[in-house]
Order: structure tokens, then C-alpha cells, then sequence
């Protein structure tokens, strides 16, 4: 053994694994029929070394951007995609699709209750931004969760009466509701246009990408958008992101993203297009790994005593774990352990700091190759009650294990 755990941390691991070993052969399943679909994409579209190599300038007739779309697009259950590595972040692609989507007066309406922290300022919820979507005179509602934190069903069809997009935020973001599979939201999709039928429904798909084997556009969902530094670059992208979806919303998302008339037709790919090609054909084993590691540590600090959301063996819909553990002092210890088993920055100490986006301190631990990436192995946790952790990634189960095996040794030296 080359790191120094304990005896009683060992021995709680010991358990916890054997009683994922049968989820873990499911998840297995599932990556072998994500891996087949993005296989079979790359096959159907000739993919060739000159895919791989990059333009410059306008980037008129890149073929391997043009390709990588179409990929995409087919992987994402999708008329069309846009996948650019000129998208800054998830929340980047998520604000140009949105912004093409809507006019003044127009109304969005989330149905998942509040969104994710870095889509508020977008909104307009915080901060009065002048480039918000309010600042520009669009109008916003929100379905509450029930009290059980999930989707209230009943209240979608009158709240998306007159509507332009119904949004939908697939994973939970820093709450503890449970995230929205993609079989709920075809159901979504389904009342909302029941109750008006010109309605957009949109899903921020962030962490939930091959984690089944089914995609939202594939359940009737018209626009998902997503970063490249989560599930579907596979650890390997450096940046960027993604819009899929209807054809014709792409477009309108593409013009957003360069300008109206030349859309999707330029943007050099510069030396990118082989980081991000390989990405996308490790994504479904990468996947499969985050969501491993995700259900080993739900067994491990669920067998040391916390409540963990979701269970070990509950099904899963996103790489996200979430550890309720109680204390601003144990996020810390948590997040230092976690550091120290990173590849990357491993003697750094992580300390809560005042993080763009977001309305409280946030502390996170994130030794990884590509800053940010949370496909890597992280944890972030705000530090307010009830003091949950967020973990999600691990490109590799057997060295994430390892990180999380120091995160529990480190947060076990305190008393519960």
C-alpha cells in the first residue's frame, strides 16, 4: 500500500465494496451500450485522421467541426448539434441557448425549482445584471418542488400557460433534491406541451451525460446544453461545451454564439478538434467510472455513519454524491483529503473562498488536469448548513478510490 489509510477505514471500504459489486456490474451494462452508440457514430461518419486536424481563420469547411457535430448530435439523441470549444462553461452554452430562445416579453419557466447558483445572475434572479435575460425584458416563474423535493407534475400545465421555455435542470445543483431521470423528463415534455404546444423544452444536461442510455432529446426534450469539462469530454477535453437538440434551435443557438447568418458554418477549430474527439469516445467509460466512484463513496461513509443522498444502490441519473457531514470543520477535512490524493496540486489546502457565481463561500477540492473539470475528482461544498458535500468524477475508479479512502481518513479524526 502506498498511502497510509487505516485499519477501521480500511475495513469499512472492504464492506462497502463488496456491496456495490453488483452495482457496479450494472453500471458496466450500461457504459457497454453508451460506448456502442458513440461507436457507431464515429463509424457511420467516416471519421478519418483528417477529422483531427484544426483550421484557422474563419474556419469555413472544417470538416472534422462539422463531423464532431453530427457525432454528437447522433450520441445525444439529437437532430443536430453544436459543439465548440469556444463555449466557456456549461453555464456559457446554457445562457446562448437560452438567450436564442427568447424575446422581450417572452417567459421562461423553470420546473425544477430554483436553478443551479451560476444561472441566477443569467436569469436575473441575483445581482441585477445589466445583461440578464430580466434586463432584457424577459419574464421568469418557477414551479416550487413538492415537499419531498420532487417535480410537482400537477402544477406544470397551468405554469407553463403562455410560455416560451420550459426549463429543466436534470441534475440537483447544491440542494438535496433527487436529480430528474430522463424518463421524467419525457414525461415533463410530454404535459408541457400538452398545455401548449409551441412550448421549448429545455434541459441543462451538466453531469448527466451517458449515465443512461437514453439522452433528454431522446424523450421528446427540443434543446440540451452541456459542458465539455464534465461527462461528455471524458477527461480529455481541455474546454468547451455543447447546444443539441431541434435543428432549428441549434442554429438559432449558433448564430447566438457567432453571429446571424453564419451560425454554425465558422469557428476555427484550431488544434482542438483531436482533444475533443477523443473525449467523446472516452466519455461513456469515463462516465462509468464517476458514477462508481459516486456509489462506492455513498457505501463508504454511509457504512462510517453519514447520510448520503443517493443511496449506494439507488438508480442514478447524474456522477453526483452528495455527503451530508454536518460541519463547516468536516467539508474542510473532507476537501483536504480529497486534495492530498489528487494527481494534480496534491500538497495545496484547500480553504473557502468568495467564488464568482456563487452567493456564499465555497470550499473544493479539485486536483486535476484540466482546471475545473469535474469529470476529474472533486468535491465543492458552500459553506452553509446543512453542510453537504458535492463529489462527482474520478476518470479512473481505482485512483479516485484512493482519494476518497484520504477524504474519509481525514474527515474521521474529528468527532462526530
Amino acid at each position: 500500500m502506498y498511502f497510509s489509510i487505516s485499519d477501521p477505514i480500511l475495513r469499512a471500504a472492504e464492506a462497502a465494496e463488496a456491496r456495490c459489486a453488483e452495482v457496479f456490474a450494472q453500471r458496466e451494462k450500461i457504459s457497454e451500450q453508451t460506448q456502442q452508440k458513440v461507436l457507431r457514430a464515429f463509424i457511420d461518419n467516416r471519421v478519418s485522421a483528417a477529422h483531427l486536424c484544426g483550421t484557422t481563420g474563419y474556419g469555413y469547411g472544417d470538416i472534422g467541426r462539422d463531423t464532431l457535430d453530427k457525432i454528437m448530435a447522433f450520441a445525444l439523441d439529437a437532430e443536430d448539434a453544436c459543439v465548440r470549444h469556444t463555449f466557456v462553461s456549461g453555464t456559457h452554452a446554457l445562457a446562448v441557448a437560452l438567450f436564442a430562445c427568447l424575446r422581450p416579453g417572452d417567459v421562461l419557466v423553470s420546473v425544477t425549482g430554483r436553478p443551479y447558483d451560476t444561472m441566477e445572475e443569467t436569469i436575473g434572479l441575483r445581482g441585477n445584471h445589466p445583461g440578464s435575460l430580466a434586463a432584457y425584458g424577459v419574464l421568469y416563474r418557477e414551479v416550487a418542488l413538492t415537499a419531498e423535493g420532487r417535480v410537482d407534475h400537477a402544477a406544470i400545465p397551468e405554469a407553463v400557460k403562455g410560455a416560451r421555455v420550459c426549463y429543466i435542470q436534470r441534475s440537483r445543483g447544491y440542494s438535496l433534491r433527487p436529480s430528474v431521470f430522463v424518463e421524467e423528463i419525457g414525461r415533463i415534455d410530454a404535459e408541457a406541451k400538452a398545455a401548449n404546444p409551441d412550448i421549448i423544452v429545455m434541459v441543462d444536461n451538466c453531469y448527466g451525460e451517458f449515465v443512461e442510455t437514453t439522452e433528454p432529446c431522446g424523450v421528446g426534450a427540443d434543446l440540451c446544453a452541456g459542458s465539455l469539462i464534465k461527462n461528455a469530454g471524458g477527461g480529455i477535453a481541455p474546454t468547451g461545451g455543447y447546444v443539441a437538440g431541434r435543428a432549428d434551435l441549434v442554429e438559432l443557438a449558433a448564430d447566438r454564439l457567432t453571429c446571424p447568418g453564419m451560425g454554425k458554418e465558422v469557428g476555427c477549430s484550431m488544434d482542438h478538434l483531436r482533444e475533443l474527439y477523443m473525449g467523446l469516445f472516452a466519455a461513456p467509460a469515463t462516465v462509468c467510472d464517476a458514477v462508481k466512484t459516486a456509489i462506492f463513496a455513498a457505501g463508504l461513509f454511509a457504512e462510517l455513519g453519514y447520510d448520503v443522498l443517493p443511496a449506494y444502490d439507488a438508480p442514478r441519473t447524474d456522477i453526483i454524491q452528495s455527503l451530508l457531514l454536518g460541519s463547516a470543520e468536516r467539508l474542510s477535512a473532507f476537501c483536504r483529503g480529497l486534495q492530498a490524493g489528487s494527481p494534480v496540486d496534491s500538497y495545496a489546502t484547500p480553504e473557502p473562498w468568495d467564488m464568482p457565481g456563487y452567493d456564499s463561500p465555497v470550499i473544493m477540492a479539485a486536483g486535476c488536469f484540466t482546471n475545473g473539470a469535474s469529470i476529474e475528482l472533486s468535491a465543492d461544498a458552500p459553506i452553509r448548513p446543512p453542510y453537504a458535500l458535492w463529489l462527482q468524477g474520478g476518470i479512473h475508479y481505482g485512483s479516485a478510490k484512493i482519494g476518497i479512502l484520504l477524504a474519509a481518513e481525514e474527515t474521521e479524526k474529528l468527532p462526530h
